[in-house]
């Protein structure tokens, strides 16, 4: 086993200027996050790269106009050779090395799984392999043919890890010496356990992959790397809960389970994986012998390349399309960025108020990239517009897109300043970008811009109290709540009972919450 006391943050310690620090690891996704992915002309020039997913189109084009096979459809022994030097696994000269032909029989059954190549009987009754039909296109980089291919050769090697993961041990109970009369039984048990192994090694893999993705989501350019204690852990721990020595074992256990699994999938490309070093089994074991108790491990902040030895791993964007697929085959909501993109500004806005699961920032990136920027802006503004349920929101993304697009959108900002319903904002931002000629609203704008803005803050955050207290906590109450409240109320907006409802139950002062609660009955009063 692994060192079981070594302390979770020493797994990830030497990484935490790389992003992953305690608030990104409680903050993992509950929901599938959008993701970004590379368009798939470059996804197919990545599959293409990947070394397993070339040599069996390298073999299958070998194979024109037709190659001799076994019955089983493998190569026969004279080919396994030359298969091997084809692929550049072995000398030109001189024996092949087993595990060079081992490698080259693997790419052979990738390619037969794939039906790069297809097997056939001659009118002799010889066993041949010719090329299949897919070969072609995907030699020529059709996108379409190369990802669908690389997307089977990569749930096949998934669900060979599992399987392999969930094999029993040699010798096992029940393994030999059985009387004859009990066999049948211990067969059934034994494929029982068989089975019931191979559904946990998949759960648990399926549950790693599924974390991995939404980790990468939100992952900072460059910091997508998550060290395998940190991704076992984030399997184990509950949510806001410190590992307890139970746990840590668990965490172990797992990093161990997790180990060759990972490496299998890094064949496909689906991840970039630097597996345990085995050498620590090693260390354990004399550390063991020198001392039964154990060392205190974890005193001393390891450092990155010792953090390396337990295992690091990191989602390629080929793994990102393949997980995403097979999520979306689970029936999973996977979106990607910019989907929500792709009209006009009212339908972004509207879009981007109504999905559950959508990043507002990415999305509205996407919409003003390649845009006129004052153009953009005057459409931005057009769509904040009305008084329905999510127009304070669409507002609030408004000005979120009007700040990326900055000084240039000045000039459709300036036009809609006496604006009732965008006026409010658009001084705001002007002032934001330092211009010294704007006036202040009137009153009535300034209220009715609070309690809009405030609106778009409770849609946003859901009722979050912690996040709204902050928020009421800049309200500008005077030291006169009851004459400030007593305007606030009577400000024209769908929304003013529910702010002023929202302030009399969350502000901390109780003259100040009572106060609005007064207002809140005045405002619902007057509808």
């Amino acid at each position: 086993m692994l060192p079981a006391d070594l302390e979770l943050q020493d797994l990830y310690g030497a990484f935490a200027a790389h992003g992953l620090d305690d608030e990104d690891l409680d903050d993992a996704a509950v929901l599938v996050p959008p993701v970004k992915l590379p368009a798939e002309a470059d996804l197919a020039a990545q599959a293409k790269a990947v070394p397993m997913f070339g040599y069996a189109l390298k073999l299958a084009r070998w194979a024109a106009p037709y190659r001799a096979v076994d019955e089983f459809g493998d190569l026969t022994g004279p080919d396994r050779a030359p298969a091997a030097r084809l692929l550049g696994l072995a000398p030109e000269e001189g024996d092949a090395p087993e595990e060079a032909v081992v490698e080259a029989m693997r790419a052979w059954s990738l390619a037969c799984d794939l039906d790069l190549v297809e097997i056939g009987t001659t009118e002799a009754g010889e066993h041949v392999a010719v090329p299949g039909p897919d070969l072609e296109p995907a030699e020529q980089g059709d996108a379409e043919t190369v990802l669908e291919l690389w997307l089977t050769a990569a749930g096949i090697v998934r669900e060979l890890a599992v399987e392999a993961d969930s094999m029993p041990e040699e010798g096992g109970e029940g393994a030999a010496g059985a009387e004859p009369a009990d066999e049948d039984e211990e067969d059934e048990a034994r494929l029982a356990s068989v089975e019931e192994a191979r559904d946990e090694a998949a759960e648990l893999l399926d549950e790693a992959l599924q974390v991995l993705y939404e980790t990468t989501a939100f992952a900072e350019p460059g910091t997508e790397t998550v060290p395998l204690g940190v991704l076992a852990a984030l399997l184990v721990v509950p949510e806001g809960e410190e590992p307890s020595e139970e746990l840590l074992g668990d965490i172990t256990d797992v990093m161990v389970t997790l180990d060759p699994m990972l490496g299998d999938l890094a064949e496909l490309g689906v991840l970039d994986y630097h597996p345990i070093d085995p050498e620590l089994f090693d260390e354990e074991e004399d550390e063991e012998a020198a001392q039964p108790a154990g060392p205190a491990i974890g005193e001393e902040p390891l450092d990155e390349e010792e953090s390396a030895r337990f295992g690091l791993v990191r989602l390629t964007p080929l793994g990102q399309y393949g997980i995403r697929q097979w999520l979306l085959e689970d029936g999973y909501d996977a979106p990607l960025v910019g989907e929500l993109a792709q009209g006009d500004a009212g339908e972004l806005l509207r879009a981007v108020c109504e999905s559950a699961n959508v990043l507002p920032d990415e999305e509205l990136r996407v919409w003003i990239t390649g845009r006129e920027p004052e153009a953009a802006a005057r459409e931005l503004l057009a769509a904040a517009r009305g008084n329905d349920a999510y127009a304070p929101m669409r507002r609030m993304l408004c000005q979120l897109a009007l700040a990326m697009l900055g000084a240039p959108a000045e000039p459709a900002v300036r036009e809609v300043l006496d604006d009732p319903e965008l006026g409010g904002g658009a001084r705001a931002w002007l002032a934001g970008l330092g211009a010294a000629d704007v006036p202040a609203p009137e009153r009535g704008m300034a209220l009715w811009t609070v309690v809009d803005t405030f609106a778009a803050q409770l849609l946003d955050t859901g009722g979050d109290a912690e996040l709204l207290r902050e928020l009421i906590a800049e309200l500008p109450v005077t030291d006169n709540p009851a004459s400030y409240f007593g305007e606030l109320w009577r400000v024209d907006h769908p929304y003013t009972a529910d702010v002023l409802e929202v302030v009399g139950e969350l502000h901390l002062d109780r003259t100040v919450a009572k106060e609005a609660r007064k207002a809140a009955f005045k405002a619902r009063s007057k509808k």
